[in-house]
């Protein structure tokens, strides 16, 4: 079984990734928020950033393209290739409706015909380039109706994986998960699969693996920011630690000061991870407020100390 950390953007890049691997059990793969793919595409600093070998030193780590473009995907794949990247995951899983609005992510699956042809062309292309795909993908959009098809679609395809979210665009992150769906995945298709969704406890994932052993990847997207302790559990059995926690914390803090220097821009990040990180803690909802108005760093640090303090862990 391998565990790989989805991409969530403004969550998962490469500072968090590399706080991660610090402290917790290491991932088999960690995956970069997407990169929009566009004709004449040139890779911002902020993209740089998450794909240069430097800032990713042993970390396995695979990009992630957003697009409906074959020409403009080729395009940035090779961009990446210059960064020493030989694998490429593609997003058809994104439900955000300014993306699926786009026939982009997730939007994309309601056109099987035309996912079709994109293939076509990005797995000739890579090919030549020496370089391999994997596709992230949900079920549908508004139904499941297509699911047999896409799957079909991908078979025909050399996916180094395909990784399943079991729910429709319309689902968003809401609702059950649509299961019978992912195991029609694993008997439709040779091409090694890995489930994501609404993994947040150890019982999730051993449930996840007993009703799908055949299962070969578990991708932790929301439930591993609330809980950064989760795969140390389920492979290692050590639970989160309030003093790794904070560790952990403060090494984030600390690089995101580093990098971005003024208190707005640091403490929007942090804020944004504290809405998950809270739910880790007891009584947090106080906590969590204070936090959430801080707009200086003393009133922050002196926040999240108190929490630390004051409260337990949960999860």
């Amino acid at each position: 079984m391998k565990d790989y950390m989805a991409p969530m953007e403004g969550i998962t890049n490469c500072i968090f990734r590399n706080a991660y691997h610090q402290f917790f059990h290491p991932m088999d793969k960690y995956f970069t928020p997407f990169i929009s793919a566009k004709p004449d595409k040139r890779l911002s600093a902020k993209e740089i950033r998450e794909v240069h070998p430097e800032t990713n030193r042993g970390l396995k780590v695979v990009p992630q393209i957003l697009t409906n473009n074959g020409a403009d995907f080729m395009q940035t794949a090779r961009i990446l290739k210059e960064y020493g990247h030989r694998e490429i995951n593609l997003n058809l899983g994104c439900p955000s409706g300014t993306v699926t609005a786009k026939g982009k992510g997730s939007g994309f699956l309601k056109e099987p015909y035309l996912l079709e042809k994109f293939l076509d062309t990005i797995t000739e292309g890579l090919e030549k380039e020496g370089m391999q795909l994997s596709v992230k993908t949900r079920i549908g959009t508004s139904d499941e109706e297509d699911w047999g098809l896409l799957l079909e679609i991908f078979g025909r395809y050399p996916l180094t994986e395909l990784i399943v979210h079991p729910r429709i665009q319309k689902d968003f992150y809401k609702g059950p998960l649509r299961l019978d769906a992912f195991g029609m995945a694993l008997d439709a298709i040779q091409v090694p699969l890995g489930y994501n969704g609404d993994l947040f406890s150890p019982k999730d994932c051993h449930a996840v693996m007993e009703r799908f052993p055949e299962t070969k990847i578990l991708m932790y997207g929301r439930g591993l920011i609330v809980n950064p302790g989760l795969v140390s559990e389920i492979r290692d059995g050590k639970k989160l630690e309030k003093e790794i926690f904070r560790k952990f914390h403060d090494k984030i803090y600390e690089d995101y000061r580093e990098l971005l220097g003024d208190e707005r821009n640091v403490l929007f990040r942090m804020k944004e991870l504290w809405s998950y990180f809270a739910g880790s803690f007891s009584n947090a909802a106080k906590y969590a407020k204070k936090i959430k108005k801080a707009q200086h760093f003393t009133s922050y640090e002196a926040a999240v100390s108190t929490l630390f303090r004051e409260q337990e862990l949960i999860v």
